[in-house]
C-alpha cells in the first residue's frame, strides 16, 4: 500500500489550517495513497511552547466533534485511512493530546491519548495534557493493523514493545520535533531501532515551520521492519511524503523470526514483581 505523511505548518487561522489539511488528504488520495497521517496538533499552533497560553482551552474539542466530523467525512469521501491528532476535551473534563484513527469508510476506530507527558523549556505539556489512561492501542484498518505512538511516547521502549505485542504492522508517530531539540540524528536512530526490535514499519509525521519560540524541523520519514529508512521529507519545507510499504514483510522480519521467539516474558514478570516489592519499601 502507499502511505502519505502530511508535513505541514499551522498558521494562526485555524479554519484555514483545517482546509489545508482536507486539501492535503485529497492530494494524497489522488497520488494513490491508502493511508494518510498528520503531525501532532495538526491544525493548531503549538501552544505548549509557553506554560500559560490563554487560547489553548478554546481549541480543545470532544472526539467526535466538529473537527473530527470534517476529517471523518473527508476520509469516507476519499476511501482513506486517516491518522489525525488534536487537542481533545475528554468526557471527564480533562484535556488530552489525542489521535483519532478513522477507517477508509470514515468510521472512528478509536482514540489514542499520549501516555507520557513531558515538561521542559518550550514543551510545557504538563500544563495542558492529562496522562492517557488506555492501553497502547492497535487498530484493525482497511489496510492493516495500525498503532499510534504520539510524539514523546516514542522514547519509551515499553510503549513501543506493547504496540508490537498487540500485533502492529505499522506504527504512526504524530510528532512535534523542533530544530536542535535532540543531538543530531538521535530521534531517527531511536525510531529505526524500535522498528528493528519489534518488526513493524514506522511512519513519523513531523510539524514544520517557525513559531514564536520554536522552529519545527520537518524531515518526516518512514522506516521498514529492518530499521532501514525508506523515504524522508525535506527539512524546513511543507511537503507530503509518500512511501510504498508491504505489511506482509513484518511476519518475516528479523524481530519476528528471532527476537520475539526468544523472549523471556516469564522472567520479565518476576523482575516486575521484585521491582514492585522494592518500591513499597519505605525510603526507596
Amino acid at each position: 500500500m502507499k502511505i502519505a505523511l502530511v508535513q505541514q505548518s499551522a498558521g494562526p487561522d485555524r479554519t484555514r489550517n483545517l482546509e489545508r489539511a482536507l486539501d492535503a488528504m485529497g492530494r494524497a488520495a489522488s497520488e494513490g495513497a491508502d493511508l494518510v497521517a498528520f503531525p501532532e496538533l495538526a491544525i493548531d499552533r503549538f501552544f505548549p511552547q509557553r506554560p500559560d497560553d490563554p487560547g489553548a482551552a478554546q481549541i480543545a474539542e470532544p472526539i467526535p466533534g466538529p473537527t473530527c466530523d470534517r476529517i471523518a467525512a473527508r476520509a469516507a469521501e476519499l476511501g482513506l485511512v486517516t491518522v489525525f491528532n488534536q487537542y481533545e476535551l475528554g468526557p471527564d473534563g480533562r484535556c488530552y493530546d489525542s489521535t483519532p484513527v478513522f477507517d477508509a469508510d470514515g468510521s472512528l476506530l478509536g482514540v489514542t491519548r499520549m501516555m507520557h507527558i513531558t515538561e521542559y523549556a518550550c514543551f510545557h505539556e504538563q500544563h495542558y495534557y492529562a496522562k492517557g489512561d488506555t492501553d497502547a492501542l492497535v487498530y484493525d484498518t482497511a489496510v492493516g493493523r495500525v498503532g499510534v505512538a504520539i510524539c514523546y511516547d516514542r522514547h519509551y521502549p515499553e510503549y513501543m514493545r506493547r504496540l508490537g505485542e498487540h500485533g502492529a504492522q505499522l506504527v504512526v508517530i504524530p510528532q512535534a520535533g523542533a530544530v536542535g531539540e535532540w543531538p543530531e540524528g538521535l530521534f531517527e536512530a531511536e525510531v529505526r531501532v524500535a522498528a528493528f526490535q519489534n518488526g513493524y514499519f514506522v511512519a513519523l509525521a513531523n510539524r514544520v515551520g517557525e513559531e514564536p519560540r520554536l522552529t519545527f524541523a520537518g524531515e518526516s520519514f518512514v522506516v521498514d521492519p529492518e530499521g532501514v529508512v525508506l523515504a524522508r521529507a525535506p527539512e524546513g519545507e511543507a511537503a507530503i511524503l509518500y512511501a510504498d510499504v508491504d505489511l506482509s514483510r513484518c511476519a518475516a522480519s528479523t524481530a519476528r523470526r528471532l527476537f520475539w521467539r526468544d523472549r523471556r516474558p516469564d522472567v520479565y514478570a518476576r523482575w516486575a514483581e521484585r521491582l514492585a516489592a522494592v518500591s513499597t519499601v519505605p525510603g526507596r
